[in-house]
């Protein structure tokens, strides 16, 4: 029987080492060979094999307690060019890889995928998605691995922020990791209760936005809560945002990277830098003087230890990507959904727009985003329809009521009615559980059998 090789890449996401640790004691079990290519595809695409280090379940039995990856880890793309992507192929025939499990996010589902059509069969691939960002369309919104350790730490490292934020009277403005989606920074900012929170889906529908409006929402948010005589908060930032920001507007601030292909370096701009320079001239303008600190959440949670919940879920698919690929099992990502195994074919994945594995950014019509924003001290329209709120702020930014409402309604303009929305909606179910017990205890049909 041929190998089985196992390869990580794109960046680090907790719980790598339980998938690899569960692969190979799987594999191993049922008498395969596995090797780990180490670094990802860095080595084999330079057609360096001596990378390249036998996993038995000796080695690997207990790594699933430490984060980072036993074998390394790199962003080296093969098909970046067709003599690198040649090599990789050849480098894997002559390792006697007739099985290859990939671990990575959505470009590495891709090159998967690619592996598999050059070698037509030969190589059979599975692979296992993992991204901090959960921006990887599963099914039933299962979490990509790795995102709820991330969370998690993320959670302690604000929760800290905070008690200095209140003792110090300042501002933090915490930026996390999200290319695309806003998931890291809304999941973080709703368990510890954030002041405000601003993701890039919240202007799916106004994208671009301008750079003023994203400041006022900020500077707002400083307004109102010196309104209520508190001098510091917290802001969770979505790093996305930079892609959401007209660029005209943003370059006026900041130099924009780009790659090859035009497209922004969202990670490489000092999201939190500018904005925080922007506001407190903002807010200066005003007359307010308010302490604003920057803070990036990303390296330090992506290379954290898992928590159980992914330790588990991670040996999960470990196991589950082993057994299938040795059964015959091809081009499918693995995934685990209400307990059971699902393989989700790459063509099902596939957005049929861009070639790629579908997105997944959060639902701004859901409850769970609906209850987020209720709970977000943002300017919002019911605080212009009142005028003792309304005088409250405008002193706050030492403005008569009218110029305050010059300055700032533009924000409210568009604002979606999501507390309304959410109160009401919460209320209906609960009026017609409600109704369904009383009718059950009167013996009569309940709603649902009427109908």
């Amino acid at each position: 029987m041929k190998k089985l090789a196992i390869v990580v890449a794109g960046g680090p996401a907790p719980g790598i080492n339980s998938v690899i640790g569960a692969a190979t004691i799987r594999a191993r079990l049922s008498g395969v060979e596995v090797i780990g290519l180490q670094d990802g595809f860095k080595w084999i695409s330079e057609g360096d094999l001596s990378h390249v280090v036998p996993l038995t379940i000796e080695d690997t039995s207990r790594i699933h307690f430490r984060g980072g990856s036993y074998i390394g880890i790199s962003r080296a793309n093969p098909t970046r060019s067709p003599e690198h992507f040649q090599r990789t192929l050849e480098g894997l025939e002559k390792l006697g890889v007739g099985m290859l499990i990939t671990i990575g996010g959505d470009g590495t589902a891709t090159l998967a995928q690619i592996i598999s059509e050059k070698t037509r069969g030969r190589i059979r691939v599975v692979h296992v998605p993992k991204t901090i960002d959960n921006d990887i369309d599963l099914p039933d919104d299962t979490s990509t691995f790795g995102f709820q350790t991330a969370r998690h730490v993320g959670v302690e490292i604000v929760k800290n922020l905070m008690v200095d934020a209140k003792t110090t009277h300042r501002w933090y403005f915490v930026v996390a990791q999200g290319r695309k989606a806003g998931h890291l920074a809304l999941s973080i900012g709703k368990a510890v209760g954030a002041t405000n929170i601003v993701i890039p889906e919240e202007f799916q529908k106004g994208c671009p936005v301008s750079f003023n409006h994203v400041v006022d929402i900020l500077a707002g948010s400083v307004i109102k809560r010196l309104g209520y005589g508190r001098q510091d908060g917290i802001v969770l930032l979505a790093e996305g945002l930079a892609d959401c920001i007209d660029p005209v507007d943003l370059a006026k601030h900041t130099d924009i990277p780009r790659d090859h292909m035009g497209n922004i370096h969202v990670a490489e701009i000092n999201l939190g830098e500018v904005l925080e320079k922007a506001v407190k001239e903002r807010l200066a303008g005003l007359g307010i003087k308010a302490t604003l600190i920057t803070k990036y959440i990303g390296y330090e949670v992506r290379c954290a230890d898992p928590i159980p919940f992914d330790m588990e879920y991670t040996r999960d698919l470990g196991y589950c990507a082993a057994r299938y690929i040795i059964e015959g099992g091809t081009e499918a990502v693995v995934s685990m959904v209400n307990g059971r195994f699902q393989p989700i074919s790459f063509q099902e994945m596939k957005d049929p727009s861009t070639g790629r594995p579908r997105v997944r950014l959060v639902d701004v019509d859901s409850d769970r985003y609906k209850i987020a924003r209720s709970f977000m001290l943002r300017l919002k329209r019911q605080d212009f329809d009142k005028p003792e709120e309304l005088a409250r702020f405008a002193a706050a930014a030492r403005l008569t009521p009218e110029a305050f409402r010059e300055q700032f309604h533009h924000l409210v303009k568009d604002e979606p009615q999501v507390a309304i929305d959410v109160e009401m909606g919460l209320s209906a179910k609960v009026m017609d559980a409600a109704k369904a017990v009383d009718a059950a205890k009167a013996g009569e049909p309940t709603g649902g059998e009427a109908q």
